[in-house]
């Protein structure tokens, strides 16, 4: 029976990562990623279900691609969790105060600014690509007030990791395993305060029985929230797409406008947010497509044991 992705600790090299942080810190990024295959050969032989999981994406990712200069493999897999390392050491340096703010490139950013010039508040679904603290920090730095609706249980170590570099690292993040109608108002509130909400549209929620539409994700049909949508249309505010990633020395942050607003039907409803998530997949696709070895699910998104109606939204 394949895991839950809230059963799997990610972040269970945690303590490497903190001895690796000191590397950095002390002496740069390549002692630092010379010290870290150590830790990573480690994980690599230590846990068989991130690896079988990350050999699996990246296997769909070259077959997809057809060219993809990726070859799947136990080196791929080592490269993608020395990916994640990075993905973890980028944000501790973020949170640090250490990581070089002129490296971050911004894309669609005129339309968010537009948006806190008429505070007006909205939705940014993100994804598990890339660094997303780079738009908490960025966000914190522009006077912009962001809540993250989070499922941190999995990463409380890392998270008391982060909070002991910064305990601001901590702030505006609301705990979730299904969006309450307490928690529709607070978050209706706060964006009707021209502040804006964030929420991960590639994670199926922690429950016995997730509301999930199925969409086309590289080359095969996988189950992804719907919760994003129908919060999107309770809110009834403007949905902005949110992508991160890393290129080269350059961290890029993309905007992009997803709907001014989502309003549901009540005939075809389960079609219309079909359609939505399809959507959302298919920009998640093209990104990771971009940076293959910065999407860190290491589950298996394609065959959770929760689900079990691939042809229908529940």
């Amino acid at each position: 029976m394949t895991q839950h992705w809230a059963q799997i600790n990610e972040f269970s090299f945690v303590s490497g990562i903190r001895l690796l942080f000191s590397i950095c810190r002390n002496l740069g990024r390549w002692p630092f990623r010379v010290a870290l295959y150590p830790v990573l050969l480690w994980y690599l032989v230590t846990k068989p279900e991130a690896r079988a999981s990350s050999s699996d994406y990246l296997r769909r990712i070259a077959a997809f691609q057809g060219d993809s200069q990726i070859q799947p493999g136990r080196i791929a897999v080592l490269r993608h969790f020395a990916s994640f390392a990075e993905s973890l050491l980028d944000r501790m340096l973020l949170w640090s105060g250490l990581f070089k703010a002129e490296r971050i490139e911004f894309h669609g950013q005129e339309q968010m600014v537009a948006q806190m010039a008429e505070k007006r508040g909205c939705l940014l679904i993100c994804s598990h690509l890339g660094n997303l603290d780079l738009g908490r920090v960025a966000s914190k730095r522009a006077g912009l007030k962001l809540t993250v609706l989070v499922h941190t249980k999995h990463a409380e170590v890392f998270n008391r990791l982060l909070a002991q570099l910064d305990p601001e690292s901590q702030l505006n993040l609301i705990q979730v395993t299904e969006v309450s109608a307490a928690t529709v108002v607070l978050l209706s509130e706060k964006v009707g305060r021209g502040e804006f909400v964030a929420i991960a549209g590639d994670r199926i929620p922690v429950s016995s029985n997730p509301r999930i539409a199925p969409a086309m994700f590289l080359g095969e049909m996988a189950p992804f929230p719907v919760g994003p949508y129908i919060l999107a249309s309770l809110l009834r505010c403007p949905v902005y797409l949110l992508f991160s990633l890393r290129a080269g020395r350059t961290s890029e942050i993309h905007f992009e406008l997803f709907r001014e607003s989502i309003l549901l039907p009540r005939e075809g409803r389960d079609g219309a947010l079909a359609g939505l998530v399809a959507e959302y997949a298919r920009r998640l696709e093209y990104f990771c497509l971009r940076a293959p070895l910065q999407w860190f699910n290491f589950y298996d998104f394609w065959h959770l044991s929760t689900v079990n109606t691939p042809d229908a939204c529940r």
